[in-house]
């Protein structure tokens, strides 16, 4: 006799007006030739398989495990504290020209990324496109170990960072296109929160890499010099091996359509003319023309935080690189822990709650933050405020997830990352200015709380015409 699973056994004793057909060993209500009832809105029918995660969920979320070992170890953690403490003249001065880098970095992926995400969904390439941009990225990042630190090499760092970022988040675009093909509608803020978290998870095992193999060692292994800061430069050429190596499964699970496809030349024309008209139906979308416009503003002060939150801690609070990897580490610690936990509760609360509740409390906590000269309270202020990085950022591709059009979902998040980079070089470029004329670190980093509250100002006001 074949278990029934607990489900299916619930209910399976007589009730009022059931009859049990003889030898059978089941009971049948009356009306069991009926069609069978379907469930109450909000209630899934039980199955078996209901809670396990879909294998391209997975390969598709084990990408921002691959990936995100570049925002946290260069972006982030080591690479621009190096640049600034190790290459620049001097720590402000570092901070204004990565600044400036971003600035034009950021140019670059407004131009772009909603024309790229367009001729993906126009010649369905977008693995082949994700393939391409994980490539550049990670040839990029692994150049970055010429630079030695002297100041005469900040031009080529800034221009390896420079082309591996402007790489990265148009891999992004495609990357992130892919969610509504491995998720259902009513799961893609769990499958997006549980791959936000394995992204923090990524890179942590990657920063504590960095960290036990080649920055602490003393005398450094494989011969590097100290020195010459090769125990930090091969930092670089580690997270593109990282990238590539854990990167493939996507790529595998998720494959582009069979041919015949359409030639490059089409699809560029395609994909000119749709993103095209996805602008000029904006205003008839004012939902989803709202949230871009406020998600401009937010994404701009969380990516320049992300940028030079190290810088900041380096130059402002004296944290050399080792004590900056495990501040990196404990930060990824707590910011995975809040992009799961509220990844699981956004499929209750919506997604734009989640985003909200996210933006104030990083508004309350980055206050503190630029307030406090304590070194301990910073630590704490700081690892409290990981917990809601990445909910404001899974919650958001989330939500883009539920009002993309299906067939123009490339091209909706090329807007998506648009409006993460339209603006996005006001947020460095604000910050290396007021750094620059006031030569002080900490006014610098107040612009990032601006554009936070301007970006949850404008979500305020955004009524949304279905649940997210």
């Amino acid at each position: 006799m074949v278990a029934l699973p607990a489900c299916a056994r619930a209910g399976t004793e007589p009730e009022h007006g059931q009859k049990k057909e003889e030898g059978s060993g089941e009971f049948l209500p009356p009306n069991f030739l009926l069609p069978p009832r379907q469930p109450p809105p909000g209630r899934a029918l039980c199955h078996p398989m209901k809670h396990r995660l879909p294998r391209k969920a997975l390969a598709w979320a084990l990408y921002d495990w691959a990936n995100s070992a570049f925002p946290t170890v260069v972006s982030t953690f080591v690479i621009a504290a190096y640049f600034t403490q190790g290459i620049a003249a001097s720590p402000a001065e570092g901070q204004a020209l990565w600044g400036w880098m971003q600035t034009l970095a950021g140019i670059a992926i407004a131009l772009l990324s909603p024309v790229l995400g367009a001729v993906a969904d126009a010649g369905g390439r977008r693995r082949t496109m994700l393939l391409l941009c994980t490539v550049l990225t990670a040839i990029a990042t692994a150049l970055i170990w010429f630079a030695r630190p002297e100041p005469a090499y900040a031009a080529w760092a800034l221009a390896c960072v420079g082309l591996a970022t402007v790489g990265f988040e148009l891999g992004t675009v495609f990357y992130n296109s892919m969610l509504p093909q491995v998720a259902p509608p009513e799961r893609l803020g769990r499958i997006s929160g549980l791959a936000w978290g394995l992204g923090y998870a990524g890179g942590l095992a990657c920063l504590l890499l960095c960290l036990l193999v080649l920055v602490r060692p003393d005398p450094s292994p494989f011969g590097l010099d100290r020195a010459s800061a090769e125990h930090v430069r091969a930092t670089a050429p580690l997270v593109a091996a990282w990238m590539l190596a854990f990167g493939w499964p996507v790529l595998i699970a998720l494959p582009d359509p069979p041919p015949p496809r359409p030639a490059w030349s089409i699809a560029v024309r395609k994909g000119l003319a749709e993103i095209g008209g996805v602008l000029r139906g904006l205003p008839r979308n004012p939902t989803l023309a709202r949230f871009l416009l406020a998600r401009l503003f937010y994404t701009d002060g969380l990516n320049t935080l992300f940028a030079f939150g190290a810088i900041y801690a380096a130059g402002t609070f004296g944290m050399g690189f080792e004590e900056i990897l495990v501040f990196g580490i404990a930060l990824n610690v707590t910011a995975g822990l809040g992009a799961a936990g509220f990844g699981l509760a956004e499929d209750r609360l919506g997604a734009r709650p989640t985003i909200l509740v996210a933006l104030f409390a990083l508004l309350l906590l980055g206050g503190a933050l630029v307030l406090t000269d304590s070194r301990p309270v910073f630590w704490g202020l700081a690892l409290a405020l990981g917990l809601f990085l990445g909910p404001a950022q899974s919650a958001s591709r989330s939500y883009m997830a539920h009002l993309a059009p299906p067939g123009e979902v490339s091209a909706y998040f090329g807007l998506f990352a648009l409006s993460g980079r339209v603006t996005g070089f006001l947020g460095p470029a604000a910050l290396a200015a007021v750094t620059s004329l006031t030569n002080n670190q900490r006014a610098g980093m107040a612009t990032v709380l601006a554009f936070l509250a301007i970006g949850a100002g404008i979500l305020l006001t955004v009524r949304e015409r279905h649940p997210a």
